[in-house]
């Protein structure tokens, strides 16, 4: 059925209603009120199916469409490349793979290789068989274990979620596979030990607490958001990721840093852990790669890294011996392409830097006027807003107020995202990550809205 000049979507609407199956979704609304289809994007707007024009400060709800819609260069690179070539297994090369991998490279001084699949939970379930495997060909089957911080998510599959330090997304959907092992994290605010002088320092020593307590000859590797996403867009406080690195060359572990969501242009650097001069083994991305044009993601390692699945080529069973199906789609390198040179050629990273400032001020001026804003925080566009009922004892405010706060936004016609379905009591972060084309006026928009919604829902 092409819908293209369709008028009346009531048809579509329905069919949405009785045959799709919707993402984080109490379907149990649908019986009484309709289904959201969005139909159109352009820049950072949106349209659904009522015709209704939202400014989407989520880049697609979840934290992906980095350069905006409706870029007509993107999808005419990626017509004409399934026309030449739309899929070989990724056991071969291809063309926009090689040149992606390549400029993709470039950005990223210290790292060599690019595993492509087509999800962030699948390339962090390609690092983790890295990691394993190692252990099994290098360590004896030693350092075996995966350590993650509490507030991280790593994905949605069984293992991405044995790793992921959100206990609400967690429910029902284990038992889980052992050997991954939880550190504390690392936000200030919320601080675990009291009043603490240098309490970078004091959340990092906390992983060599549980290295020691686990063994470290047990210990292969650790997975880091750069800046916590989901769990409170939470950056890191000064100290922490020197001393993170020290602990991971001291003990011998591999450092994947998950740049899903940090990743291509979101904190205004090509990638958040190059905010904080770390070095890592193993990076994973996708999202924002190909900003929501392509499935793609990328497992990105170390040459040394790479190295040790060569060690004996006559071992049938020493390669790396994974493949991902879609991973050998040519859309999403193309795509991906092309994402970057409008990044580069636009100045995006540059004007995310500036747009975050302005969103970052917008808010903390904010803070004067609603005290229910306990604290900001992020970094570029990425920005995080914590509401608490009590400023002094930062009880945080009921998830419930929260979700009445980001629905007072929309009726104001700027969607913005909230922490859910993460933490158990602590769910209460306007979340915001617009599109890296956002200007001055978009960005007040957003914060005039958060500024009306406040007055609604909180006086």
């Amino acid at each position: 059925m092409d819908t293209s000049n369709i008028n009346d979507l009531s048809e579509v609407v329905e069919a949405d209603r009785i045959h799709v199956w919707h993402h984080l979704s109490q379907h149990k609304q649908y019986e009484t009120v309709d289904p959201r289809v969005i139909v159109e994007g352009k820049g950072l707007r949106v349209w659904d199916a009522t015709g209704r024009e939202t400014l989407d400060a989520v880049s697609g709800g979840v934290w992906t469409v980095n350069v905006g819609y409706g870029r007509e260069s993107i999808a005419n690179v990626v017509r004409d490349q399934l026309l030449k070539m739309n899929y070989f297994a990724g056991s071969a090369g291809s063309i926009p793979g090689a040149m992606f991998a390549q400029r993709l490279i470039e950005k990223m001084p210290g790292m060599t290789r690019v595993y492509y699949s087509n999800s962030g939970s699948e390339a962090n379930e390609k690092a983790y068989k890295m990691v394993r495997q190692i252990a099994h060909q290098v360590h004896g089957g030693k350092k075996w274990k995966i350590l993650y911080r509490e507030r991280d998510y790593h994905g949605t599959t069984i293992a991405a979620l044995a790793s992921g330090g959100q206990e609400e997304r967690k429910s029902f959907y284990g038992p889980y596979p052992e050997g991954f092992v939880p550190v504390p994290h690392c936000l200030e605010y919320r601080s675990q030990w009291g009043e603490v002088a240098d309490y970078g320092l004091r959340a990092a020593n906390a992983i060599e607490e549980v290295i020691l307590r686990e063994g470290p000859d047990t210990v292969g590797a650790i997975i880091l958001e750069p800046v916590t996403a989901g769990g409170g867009v939470i950056t890191p406080p000064e100290g922490y990721w020197p001393r993170v690195q020290e602990i991971c060359k001291k003990y011998g572990l591999l450092l994947i840093i998950d740049e899903v969501v940090c990743g291509v242009g979101r904190t205004g650097k090509w990638f958040g852990y190059q905010q904080y001069g770390v070095q890592p083994d193993i990076v994973t991305m996708a999202k924002g790669v190909a900003s929501g044009y392509a499935a793609i993601s990328c497992t990105v390692t170390t040459e040394e890294v790479f190295e040790m699945f060569k060690g004996n080529p006559n071992d049938p069973l020493d390669y790396f011996r994974d493949i991902s199906t879609f991973g050998g789609c040519t859309a999403g390198p193309a795509a991906a392409l092309e994402n970057m040179r409008i990044i580069e050629d636009e100045g995006l990273l540059e004007n995310t830097t500036a747009m975050g400032e302005r969103l970052m001020g917008n808010l903390n001026a904010l803070m004067e006027k609603h005290a229910v804003i306990g604290q900001v925080r992020g970094k570029g566009l990425f920005i995080g807003a914590e509401l608490v009922s009590d400023r002094t004892s930062r009880e945080p405010l009921a998830e419930a107020t929260v979700a009445a706060v980001v629905g007072a936004v929309m009726k104001r016609g700027v969607q913005i995202g909230m922490t859910n379905r993460s933490v158990p009591g602590f769910n209460n972060t306007l979340c915001l990550s617009p599109a890296l084309i956002s200007t001055a006026d978009d960005v007040d928009q957003m914060s005039d809205a958060i500024d009306g919604a406040l007055g609604e829902i909180c006086g």
